[in-house]
């Protein structure tokens, strides 16, 4: 029983083809479920973010099977959990909350000094001491859905089977691709509600790209810790705090101050990455020896 709820597998096949295709085959499913059950309504309608819940669950409950059948099954004792490789576990999970929080919250220094001198402060404090407010469906959505089915489906699915053709490093660039492709399918929904095809192509090219920088940055986390939360907490933080409002700075109360201090949390987060990061603080699998010398040594 506890092998069927924890099988042991390794990646020794997955080829750097193999390893695209099995990423595009579940990236489109996760885009084509949203769109099984078409709904009348825009996407931020209460029932259209209900209807897409249930899509996005059935896909995450079946991508674990999906990267399974991808992997080689063994009977070596030594081969590690599937959930191991999906960035499941406990070893060292406390850390792994707080240190990438940590260094993506030292990345928004910046902004949060904006929002602090532009009294945004005021809504985030009425946000946080009425928790009752947060229950609605766009902000499960942006807070609680969307950063564990995404991160889920798009780093801790695809990685594993990225990492055995392409290493540890480049997956990092490649992965966010399908993340960032899969957020396009929002043109189609706005062009049929009759939006600017010009407005609506450059607010789609803009979105692949920060999402496709924010995929970099997540794969990164998942990769050097081995964890799926850490991204996940990351991901509802930065949607939280939104897009950073630069130009917002030149007509703020103390534009120097606000440039310096988005200039000093860019600086320390490039200084900070890699230290806490530290794989070996993590127990992170993709980064132990035994198991880089099963991933990258084809028999």
């Amino acid at each position: 029983m506890a092998d069927l709820l924890s099988p042991r597998v390794s990646f020794t096949t997955i080829t750097p083809f193999r390893g695209i295709i099995s990423c595009l085959v579940l990236s489109v499913a996760y885009v084509a479920s949203l769109y099984v059950l078409k709904s009348p309504y825009p996407r931020d309608h209460p029932k259209t973010i209900k209807q897409r819940f249930r899509s996005v669950f059935v896909v995450s409950l079946m991508s674990p099977l999906y990267v399974w059948l991808w992997a080689d099954g063994t009977s070596d004792e030594t081969a590690l959990s599937l959930w191991k490789y999906l960035g499941i576990h406990f070893q060292s999970i406390f850390i792994a909350i707080l240190f990438p929080l940590l260094l993506t919250m030292i990345l928004f220094f910046g902004p949060t000094m904006l929002l602090y001198f532009s009294r945004e402060f005021v809504s985030v404090k009425g946000f946080l001491e009425y928790p009752s407010s947060w229950v609605n469906s766009i902000n499960l959505r942006n807070y609680l859905v969307a950063p564990l089915s995404e991160e889920f489906v798009f780093r801790a699915c695809l990685l594993p089977m990225l990492v055995p053709g392409f290493g540890n490093v480049m997956p990092i660039f490649i992965c966010p691709l399908f993340f960032g492709v899969a957020h396009i399918h929002h043109v189609i929904e706005r062009l049929q509600h009759g939006e600017n095809p010009k407005d609506v192509w450059f607010s789609a090219i803009f979105q692949f790209g920060y999402t496709t920088v924010f995929g970099c940055y997540s794969a990164f986390l998942f990769l050097r810790t081995g964890h799926l939360i850490g991204p996940v907490v990351c991901h509802s933080f930065c949607n939280f705090m939104g897009f950073p409002q630069v130009e917002q700075v030149p007509s703020s109360k103390f534009p120097r101050l606000i440039t310096a201090s988005f200039l000093i949390g860019l600086i320390l987060f490039l200084v900070l990455a890699l230290p806490l990061t530290n794989p070996s603080w993590y127990h992170s699998v993709y980064y132990q020896e035994q198991l880089q010398y099963r991933m990258t040594h084809k028999s």
